[in-house]
């Protein structure tokens, strides 16, 4: 089995954080999987956004933008 690092984006609203992740490679032709670990910090990251929680966030996670809308 092999692993290599992702980032992953969530999504609330309009903040978005990246989340490192380990996406591990099953050596018997499984699909590519995470972490239950990574699913639950993934999942703590979008709790965090949903209560305005940047700080934590940002803990959890390495980046959290806010996202503006552009006049086209």
């Amino acid at each position: 089995m092999s692993a290599r690092l992702a980032q992953r984006l969530v999504r609330e609203g309009d903040l978005v954080a990246e989340v490192e992740v380990t996406i591990e490679d099953a050596a018997d032709g499984r699909a590519p999987h995470i972490s239950v670990a990574d699913a639950y910090r993934l999942d703590d990251v979008r709790d965090a956004l949903r209560a305005g929680n940047v700080k934590a966030a940002a803990r959890l996670g390495n980046r959290v933008y806010r996202l503006t809308p552009l006049e086209a």
